[in-house]
């Protein structure tokens, strides 16, 4: 099988797979998410040399206490207690971490754990949350199926327009193959999908959908540009091989990672 083929398969079941999670149930949703945070974990650890299970411990909970309400019928009013558990248990499992650490390698040691967290955790915890930011609170797989296909569409229009039409380099040191045409490519046609995507996902507004598809744009690039900063100090060209041909989870969802808080903040604020 040629690396074409083997490419297209594996990106077909790959996006098959989510795309079905998604539209199949929420809990098949948070499911996947789940586990896909736990994948990205293990690669990122991998890649920053982190001997450590407590990530896995700390994101667990975190995530468990962040979708709780999106779960089971929960009153609204315990939110705050169960966000106040969450993060003091995170705050205490973190700290206590630090006494399996060599001596000399605590503040590392600390700090790996502290960037796991705010890299991997927090945004697969609030990718979650992503389609019940709705006015009714309820559910909505559209919202969070919107936001795919946008990112897809800036990766994929980037990629065609900066390797056809691409001249100047947008950061050269970082990742040498994207160029400014590039950039300008992928957000115009973002911004074309969004169009579309307020004709047929009516939940949120066209002003909504055109805001999100600006957001991926811009932060989808920057989180693509910050993983391969990660990768470089590494020295590794895909955080895995789990993936034939795409390189690992965390290469497939670095854009997503990065837009998905502030994506998150705009959608709370205006509903």
């Amino acid at each position: 099988m040629n690396n074409f083929l083997k490419r297209a398969l594996s990106g077909l079941v790959f996006v098959s797979v989510l795309i079905f999670s998604i539209l199949y149930s929420k809990i098949s949703f948070i499911v996947l998410f789940y586990l896909l945070m736990m994948l990205c974990l293990y690669e990122f650890k991998k890649m920053i040399q982190l001997k450590s299970v407590f990530p896995y411990i700390i994101g667990s909970l975190l995530f468990v206490f962040g979708n709780i309400l999106n779960v089971e019928d929960v009153p609204s009013k315990m939110i705050f207690e169960y966000v106040g558990v969450a993060l003091f248990l995170t705050i205490f499992i973190t700290f206590a971490s630090i006494l399996f650490a060599k001596k000399e390698e605590v503040i590392s040691h600390l700090g790996k754990i502290f960037l796991s967290i705010i890299y991997i955790v927090v945004p697969f915890t609030l990718i979650v949350q992503i389609p019940f930011l709705n006015t009714s609170f309820n559910y909505v797989n559209t919202i969070i199926l919107g936001v795919f296909l946008l990112i897809w569409t800036n990766d994929s229009f980037a990629f065609l327009v900066g390797k056809n039409f691409g001249k100047h380099k947008l950061l050269e040191r970082i990742s040498p193959n994207k160029t400014i045409e590039g950039f300008i490519g992928g957000m115009i046609f973002t911004f074309i999908l969004s169009y579309f995507l307020a004709e047929r996902f009516t939940t949120l507004t066209l002003i909504q959908w055109v805001v999100i598809a600006g957001i991926v744009s811009i932060f989808g690039v920057l989180g693509d540009l910050i993983e391969s900063m990660f990768k470089r100090q590494a020295c590794v060209k895909d955080s895995s091989n789990f993936i034939p041909g795409h390189g690992g989870f965390l290469d497939r969802f670095d854009s997503v990672i990065f837009a998905a808080p502030f994506i998150f903040i705009y959608l709370y604020f205006v509903q």
